[in-house]
């Protein structure tokens, strides 16, 4: 499996870990700091993590050496908030690489698997301006009743390119991250049936946290076309779904690949891996029933953990009221 470029390599046995933070005591702004050791190494000048994006890593390298050897402030873990590690990506794509979640959700409709799907990495444009971070809390979509998390990884792109081979793109990967794509499935439902969407059903918010961990991190995690790395989702404290990243159909990179063909990526495009097996509550309800598994509600919270990228956790609040067009 390629690296995003030279300079990551720097820090192969490091942990490479990224975030974009602000100061709990004070009202301050957002900025960019490497974890090292449960303490938060910011970097100067103050700018933004996609800032370091762009080349083949040695910009990101550089600003995680400076970040250790000569921080420009060191802070614990509980005395910063964490933001999601690219607030304002250029985008965010969400792809559908998950046999078993696709197979499921398919099979309890009574259809079979589109032989399309292992042809065309499918995925759709959300919303780039609804981005939500670690402890940010969610707000119930104005009309819908049925709530749902799905539990994912995203790839975050370092470097722009396009019409790209899957190797070359796995080298356009600065790291990865946990992603929840939130869904309201009934608005959902009701929009995919005019063939047109998601749309409202899915771009009022997306959660990405709590840390960027670059490739390197991961490597020896490495298996088939991914990374062995255990993904569950807790709600309430209970766990709802169970499995590991290297179940994944479509590799990172042959998704980057797929986002590029005939246009372009950029820095800071967010690429998600499209929901796990049994990361959500629709197929966990469509396989054992809704009365075990109901949709999220105001007050409940969403823990989403995947091995060594952390743990995404939100709270559900109420929404305002759906207010008609006409």
């Amino acid at each position: 499996m390629a690296r995003f470029g030279r300079g990551l390599m720097l820090f192969k046995e490091m942990q490479v870990r990224w975030v974009t933070y602000s100061k709990r005591s004070i009202a301050s702004g957002t900025r960019a700091g490497l974890l090292v050791d449960n303490h938060v190494h910011a970097i100067e000048p103050v700018i933004p993590l996609v800032d370091l994006l762009g080349d083949d890593g040695e910009r990101l390298a550089r600003a995680g050496d400076r970040a250790r050897s000569e921080p420009a402030e060191v802070l614990p873990l509980d005395a910063v908030r964490l933001h999601a590690p690219i607030p304002h990506p250029p985008t965010v794509r969400d792809f559908y690489a998950f046999e078993q979640h696709v197979r499921t959700a398919r099979q309890r409709r009574g259809l079979e698997m589109d032989p399309d799907w292992y042809e065309l990495p499918v995925f759709y444009f959300s919303n780039p301006h609804a981005v939500a971070g670690p402890d940010d809390d969610v707000a119930v979509p104005p009309g819908s009743t049925e709530l749902d998390y799905e539990l994912e990884v995203a790839a975050i792109v370092g470097a722009a390119g396009a019409d790209l081979d899957p190797d070359d793109a796995e080298r356009h990967i600065a790291g990865y991250c946990v992603m929840n794509d939130w869904s309201a499935r009934d608005v959902q439902r009701r929009e995919m049936k005019l063939s047109m969407g998601p749309v409202k059903g899915k771009d009022f918010a997306t959660s990405l946290g709590p840390m960027l961990v670059t490739p390197d991190e991961l490597s020896s995690a490495e298996r088939g076309r991914a990374y062995d790395l255990t993904m569950t989702a807790l709600v309430n404290g209970v766990e709802y779904s169970r499995a590991s990243l290297a179940d994944i159909y479509w590799s990172f990179g042959e998704m980057v690949a797929y986002a590029s063909r005939g246009t372009r990526v950029e820095p800071g495009d967010v690429i998600g891996s499209g929901t796990c097996g049994t990361g959500c509550i629709l197929e966990l309800s469509l396989v054992h029933g809704s009365e075990r598994y109901s949709w999220l509600q105001a007050g409940d919270v969403v823990e989403l953990s995947v091995d060594r990228l952390g743990t995404l956790r939100n709270r559900v609040v109420a929404g305002v009221p759906l207010r008609p067009l006409r």
